[in-house]
């Protein structure tokens, strides 16, 4: 989906109708659940698709936020990103495996 998504962007020259902070947020999601590619190999598969993930999303930012950003309606993007981060931050800090960095991040 978010190969079609980039397609649909470049092949329009144009992310109306797209939310920026949604995308933002998936790539910061990516960024962070991923973290152990520099840490720990699991398998060739697993790492590519760790990194395709993550420069989909980077790329669909990039799209997004520097290159269509003429496109970019910032008033109909509504989405209260603090409401979602909040909660979310001081989950990760209560429920997590263990009180490392990376574990924190990762949750």
């Amino acid at each position: 989906a978010i190969i079609i998504l980039l397609l649909m962007i470049w092949k329009t020259r144009s992310c109306a109708g797209i939310s920026g902070k949604s995308q933002a947020l998936f790539a910061m999601v990516f960024c962070t659940r991923y973290l152990d590619l520099v840490f720990n190999f699991i398998s060739v598969y697993n790492t590519t698709m760790k990194l395709i993930y993550i420069t989909c999303a980077l790329g669909t930012c990039y799209l997004i936020f520097m290159k269509f950003k003429p496109t970019y309606d910032s008033n109909h993007d509504t989405f209260r990103v603090e409401f979602l981060l909040g909660p979310c931050v001081i989950l990760s800090l209560v429920l997590n495996h263990s009180f490392t960095v990376t574990e924190i991040l990762w949750t």
